[in-house]
């Protein structure tokens, strides 16, 4: 390690000290052996300097590029990204919340910050501490586009977050109906139990996104399912008065839907 280097570098072994302090005198002089030591000491000083090796700029620190990666994606800086990468930076380099610069992108809704970080190799998959992945950014923001990126590359759509949260019931909750039936062609079940027994038709119903609850009854979403309070899509939908998706959830049980 470079600290481990500079500190064994700057204690001089013993028989440096012995020879600096049997210095020969030139002269009887106080005056002169003074000088004499002085110039053995300089002599030492620079041949110590010498021996040392620092880096020649801070950007040759690896860890000092990975930061200015994460910070100029931070900043929303296209160029700082592009010139970190350039100059070798990682491009799955994290913060402390284990955000890689892709997952900051897609959080801040910089899908160009993010296709420069895709384009560059970045992992698609990487999810921060809290279980967060690009993919769940991308479908809360509703971006199609980046989405459809995302799931090309590999991202795989069944993770679930810290909260028992993932793409599909992040996407529902919020009424992206494209993105929703996006993940229910790479084979989502429209049926899958998250934290409390809600699917992703209750996540809809709870913020009244008729389209996206008709969306997920077309593509097989139970109707009758409840969560752990034993409440089912049209029960929650009537709770926070959405009227349209009761509708949509009325009329599904009105076709004999289950």
């Amino acid at each position: 390690m470079v600290t481990a280097f500079l500190h064994s570098e700057n204690q001089p072994p013993t028989h440096v000290h012995r020879s600096l302090s049997k210095a020969p005198t030139l002269h009887r002089s106080k005056a002169s052996s003074t000088v004499v030591s002085v110039k053995l000491a300089l002599a030492f000083f620079v041949a110590l300097v010498s021996a040392i090796t620092l880096p020649a700029r801070a950007d040759d620190d690896p860890f000092a590029v990975n930061a200015r990666l994460l910070a100029s994606v931070r900043n929303e800086d296209g160029a700082g990204v592009t010139r970190a990468l350039r100059d070798g930076a990682a491009v799955n380099s994290r913060n402390r919340l284990g955000e890689s610069g892709l997952l900051i992108a897609l959080k801040k809704n910089r899908a160009d910050l993010a296709r420069l970080l895709l384009d560059a190799g970045a992992d698609v998959n990487e999810a921060a501490v809290n279980g967060i992945t690009p993919l769940m950014a991308a479908a809360y923001a509703g971006d199609v586009e980046m989405t459809r990126a995302l799931l090309e590359r590999g991202a795989d759509p069944a993770p679930v977050d810290r909260i028992g949260k993932n793409a599909i019931t992040y996407a529902a909750g919020e009424g992206h109906t494209e993105i929703v039936r996006m993940l229910l062609g790479k084979g989502i079940d429209p049926n899958a139990v998250y934290r409390n027994d809600l699917t992703a038709l209750m996540w809809a119903a709870g913020y009244g996104h008729a389209d996206t609850a008709r969306a997920l009854i077309e593509a097989g979403a139970r109707i009758d399912a409840v969560d752990n309070r034993g409440k089912s899509a049209l029960d929650i939908a009537r709770e926070f008065k959405h009227a349209a998706t009761v509708d949509v959830l009325e009329k599904a049980r009105r076709d004999g839907r289950r």
